[in-house]
């Protein structure tokens, strides 16, 4: 891999993609920069998934590519696991037992997903109340894991070591250096742990609520603009 100088990071529904022009002035701008700026998308959705809308919408290939909330790493042009970030997903992973809990809470709707890598589900609007009681009863039963619910109806429940900010985390640690211009993107939930890593980061303007309620601090931007617009409104402001 090249030497990563300027770097996005960036979920892709509703933040990079959701708006064709706004991603066509992006992607334009970031062509006439004297720098590269290597892409990194970090999605919930999983690899085939992620591969069908990256060529539905005629996106940009990455560098790398996050899927599954940050449980497993792609590389390179031909998206290759990360060996590491593999292994590691699989420590302290038991997704039978969080299935077994989750019979419990018949308002949980399971996800159907290719790969053991999380345990999804879409909860059911009148049932919101049992997402603290399945919280709590993760937790009493001692399962190691991490609780991300995000867009008022998904759950996701992932390795305790793994989520956007930590396999964010894991890439720059890996991929780039202190001069590294980085900017990250979001606009729901599970974006939250990757955009309080203290990187310059943006939350677009249609961001869920979960986001606009977020704390300030000094690296974070608001876009007044939506998904990729606001990237823009963002990268403008951070690196001119």
């Amino acid at each position: 891999m090249l030497e990563i100088t300027h770097m996005l990071a960036t979920d892709l529904d509703g933040t990079f993609v959701g708006d064709t022009k706004g991603l066509k002035r992006l992607i334009r701008y970031y062509e006439k920069l004297p720098y590269e700026v290597t892409l990194v998308y970090i999605t919930g959705r999983h690899r085939d998934s992620a591969l069908s809308l990256i060529k539905t919408e005629n996106l940009p290939i990455p560098q790398i590519l996050v899927t599954d909330v940050g449980t497993t790493i792609y590389e390179d042009k031909n998206f290759k696991p990360n060996i590491e970030w593999d292994e590691k997903m699989k420590q302290n992973w038991y997704p039978e037992s969080i299935r077994k809990v989750a019979l419990e809470f018949p308002q949980l709707i399971p996800q159907q997903l290719p790969a053991d890598r999380r345990v999804s589900f879409v909860i059911e609007e009148s049932g919101t109340g049992s997402v603290k009681g399945f919280k709590e009863a993760l937790a009493e039963e001692g399962i190691p894991h991490k609780f991300i619910f995000s867009s008022g109806r998904d759950i996701d429940i992932l390795p305790s070591h793994s989520g956007k900010g930590e396999a964010l985390r894991f890439i720059t640690e890996n991929y780039t250096s202190d001069d590294t211009s980085i900017l990250v993107a979001g606009d729901s939930g599970n974006d939250l742990e990757m955009l309080t890593l203290g990187y310059p980061s943006v939350i677009v303007a249609n961001a869920r609520k979960e986001l606009l309620e977020m704390k300030e601090h000094p690296n974070l931007y608001r876009a007044t603009q939506n998904c990729a617009g606001g990237i823009q409104q963002a990268w403008q402001h951070f690196y001119g």
